[in-house]
């Protein structure tokens, strides 16, 4: 059965699947992967590239807010055309930056459009669309993410040894654009807002009528989602903040310059795994059951990183979050789906992803702070560990409130 559906609903799926891939364009790990030829030109240190980025990646969050909620209003095949669209100028703005002000725009331009829009239009559109398949179906999605962090850096970085930095991101911007509009028609040109997964050819007829849509005001006033949001933040926070300053954490352990490197294919391969693990115990159990056990792995990933200086413990560390990843990215739409309906997810996923951002700027900050002030990378891994702690507990206190809110059936 599970076959069939995925089958009729195939290009809804693939539409999320390509876009999350190529949201990778605006990711932290990508970027990063040109922050030497950035630096080198533009004559900043590392102190004040971090420090750019996140500025332009706060920026990005707080704007994230307002586009990301206007996958509500238009429709769904118009809004991705215009993120396909600004993604492609994001890639071709980039390769023209050539002081701190372009580069502060430079960078606002990618998160937004590809951290932020493309993975929000994927995964919006997923969540909405299924009920019966959902976690399945994000789990396939998200997929595409772990392809472009397993495929893109190695690819990249053969490229940059025999084509200018500038040119590269040129070519980007050409491949978007005469790729991604003509995609975009032909897989969600008559999928709109009221569009449901069909199986075997049937709408399902499922209790999504029966469950509350609730509004972003009417979320911003419900305690369950401000006890929710420190356990959602937690691995975004901690992973980026580990990932920027990856180069402090290997000189710190003397794990040899490709330790972390090559742990990332742990990261990736655990990720994908549990991807679709997740997928299969969201659609069984719900992931409002699950939800507590969320930050179970990364709590593990920051205790080894604190406590085991061999080598080999970078493996089982990253490996680790690639578990708590994995699950992050299928809860975190699935999630909001279940508790607040489907008819404004978008603003409300507008928003959560806004804060997920905005998480990942304030990691650069707060772990370059803790670095600069004489904080061992042991020491900031227990703090993490402190965190990942407390959003556990304040989710068992609340977890009996992770339910949707039911309406009367008028039928």
């Amino acid at each position: 059965m599970t076959i069939d559906i995925i089958r009729t609903n195939f290009k809804i799926i693939f539409f999320g699947f390509v876009f999350t891939f190529f949201s990778s364009f605006g990711q932290s790990f990508f970027i990063g992967l040109f922050n030497s030829s950035i630096r080198e030109e533009l004559k900043i240190s590392h102190g004040e590239f971090g420090t750019l980025y996140g500025i332009a990646t706060l920026c990005s969050s707080l704007t994230l807010i307002w586009l990301g909620k206007k996958i509500d209003d238009l429709k769904l095949v118009n809004y991705s055309l215009l993120v396909v669209i600004f993604l492609s100028f994001a890639a071709l703005f980039f390769s023209f930056i050539n002081g701190i002000i372009f580069l502060i725009v430079g960078i606002f331009f990618l998160r937004l459009s590809g951290q932020g829009l493309m993975a929000h239009t994927a995964t919006t559109t997923i969540a909405r669309y299924f009920d019966k398949s959902r976690g399945k179906a994000l789990s396939c999605v998200w997929v595409g993410m772990s392809l472009g962090e397993f495929l893109l850096p190695v690819l990249i970085v053969y490229l940059l040894t025999f084509i200018y930095w500038r040119n590269l991101w040129q070519g980007l911007a050409v491949m978007i654009l005469l790729f991604l509009p003509i995609f975009t028609y032909l897989t969600i040109k008559k999928i709109s807002i009221f569009s449901r997964e069909k199986e075997k050819g049937d709408h399902i007829k499922n209790n999504v009528s029966l469950i509350k849509s609730w509004t972003r005001k009417e979320v911003l006033k419900d305690l369950k989602f401000y006890s929710a949001l420190p356990a959602l933040l937690a691995s975004s926070f901690i992973i980026t903040g580990i990932v920027i300053n990856q180069t402090f954490i290997i000189e710190s352990k003397d794990w040899g310059r490709f330790a972390l490197a090559k742990s990332f294919m742990i990261y990736s391969i655990l990720t994908v795994i549990t991807l679709f693990l997740s997928g299969f115990l969201v659609d069984k159990f719900t992931s409002r059951k699950i939800f507590p056990l969320l930050n179970v792995p990364l709590l593990l990933s920051v205790i080894i990183l604190a406590v085991f200086d061999q080598p080999y413990s970078a493996f089982i560390f990253m490996g680790m979050m690639g578990i708590s990843n994995g699950l992050t990215n299928v809860l975190i739409s699935s999630f909001w789906a279940e508790i607040y309906g489907v008819n404004y997810l978008g603003s409300i996923k507008a928003l959560t992803g806004s804060l997920m951002v905005f998480s990942t700027a304030l990691a650069s900050v707060v772990f370059g702070v803790l670095i600069d002030l004489g904080y061992s990378i042991e020491n900031i891994a227990f703090f993490c560990a402190i965190y990942t702690v407390i959003s556990i507990v304040i989710v068992m206190v609340f977890r009996s409130s992770y339910k949707p809110t039911l309406v009367k059936n008028k039928s």
